[in-house]
């Protein structure tokens, strides 16, 4: 018995040591997951619903996808502990849908008489995760452009919890069916449907009739990761590439479509809205193609695809997107005249380290001046347009912005603002 329960404590390290490290669907499988991984029948969290380990909903979530200690971007996890975001600290993780952490992280300036103050819920989507000190928006008491309340954000508003949405071989989403055998998310064998088989669709996200909180969705954005994607882009070739694509068959919606359904008035014609889930057109994707930087069009083909600005794919076939998605700048081509923009292409789905959950900053002109990122901490851009431009960040703070970039090569001397990679108007 003695010799049973060291083999059993072996056993669990083994398997925790796994989940924690490169296999980042080691847990949910696409589909749900053990039920004492959020819900504890004896011992639930004081205060909580649903038996669940965390507070809320959100809590649950990040009980697994937040981790003190990291000392940078780490497998699965999407939030960094409060305590170790700080004036002059930075969120550490660098997924495509960014760091929940930015949400703690506001910032304040002075500029002669002017005091410039952003608060951290500016970042992003607000989650409230009472357990992880994220609480709710307080700008906004609604999504802009929609009706769902901020006060009940939370993971689950878009992520279905027990994974039920699945890719039959048919290429149908249904919520029954074929057994999920693996995450439908990743670009590596085994995350494919079979006649038998079905996998679960990107991200666990919300499909056809999920309802929260007033909202329905009417169905599930297409994707493909690679299996790791959680790393520095400090280099093209290490940028992550998630492939989106472009469907409206079997139980698919657009990108913009899915978005839609908390953001309506976003995609309102009369609003005068930037246009998304559109043909980019053979001007636009030229000019993306060539782009490299501000007063730099010597870009290639083969070589042009930028994680700040992605775009979609216009395909429906998975088999097609797999390929597509990296982590090691072996997929870099740019787009085609059909490819189109989307709500992606400018915002990340969590948060970053600019207002809005933008990509990159828009608040200011230029992004970098003299080949170098604008912050109080850089004592060799001075004058009121660095005063302008800062806004209460370090150096740190914008190169974490844009996953570990350096300023230099990767922008130009004097950048200007990244709509230009599509508008080259700089």
């Amino acid at each position: 018995m003695k010799g049973l329960k060291l083999s059993l404590i072996v056993l669990t390290a083994t398997l925790l040591t796994i989940g924690l490290s490169g296999m980042a669907y080691a847990f949910h499988s696409g589909g749900v997951a053990e039920c004492e991984g959020c819900h504890s029948m004896h011992a639930p969290k004081a205060g909580g619903d649903f038996l669940l380990v965390g507070t809320d909903q959100s809590s649950a979530c990040l009980t697994c996808h937040e981790h003190a200690g990291d000392t940078g971007p780490s497998s699965y996890h999407v939030s960094t502990p409060a305590a170790e975001v700080t004036a002059s600290t930075q969120p550490k993780q660098r997924t495509p849908g960014g760091d929940f952490g930015w949400l703690k992280k506001g910032y304040n300036d002075v500029s002669g008489t002017n005091t410039y103050t952003e608060a951290g819920w500016e970042h992003g989507h607000s989650i409230v995760a009472a357990d992880f000190l994220y609480p709710v928006d307080g700008t906004n008491t609604t999504a802009p452009g929609g009706t769902f309340p901020a006060g009940q954000l939370s993971c689950v508003s878009c992520h279905d919890p027990h994974g039920q949405y699945r890719r039959l071989s048919t290429g149908t989403i249904a919520k029954s069916g074929a057994p999920i055998k693996a995450s439908g998310s990743y670009n590596g064998a085994g995350n494919e449907p079979t006649a038998t088989e079905a996998v679960g669709v990107y991200r666990l996200l919300a499909g056809a009739g999920y309802t929260k909180d007033g909202i329905t969705f009417n169905g599930v954005p297409a994707a493909k990761a690679p299996s790791t994607y959680n790393q520095s882009e400090a280099t093209p070739a290490t940028q992550v590439r998630v492939a989106y694509g472009v469907s409206t068959a079997g139980g698919h919606v657009t990108w913009g479509q899915w978005c839609a359904t908390c953001h309506p008035a976003m995609h309102s014609s009369g609003n005068y809205v930037h246009p998304v889930d559109e043909g980019l057109g053979s001007t636009i994707a030229t000019i993306y193609e060539q782009y490299v930087k501000s007063g730099d069009m010597t870009g290639s083909a083969a070589s042009s695809f930028s994680s700040l600005v992605p775009f979609a794919t216009n395909s429906s076939d998975y088999t097609v997107l797999a390929p597509l998605a990296s982590n090691t700048g072996t997929s870099l081509g740019g787009p085609t005249s059909s490819d189109q923009v989307t709500c992606l292409s400018c915002h990340r789905a969590h948060a970053s380290g600019n207002l809005h959950a933008l990509r990159f900053d828009n608040a200011y002109e230029f992004t970098t001046v003299n080949s170098q990122y604008v912050a109080i901490d850089n004592a060799s851009v001075t004058g009121s347009r660095a005063a302008l431009q800062r806004r209460g960040r370090y150096v740190a703070d914008w190169q974490a912005t844009y996953y570990d970039r350096p300023a230099t090569p990767t922008f130009a001397t004097w950048q200007r603002v990244l709509c230009n990679k599509c508008h080259a108007k700089d």
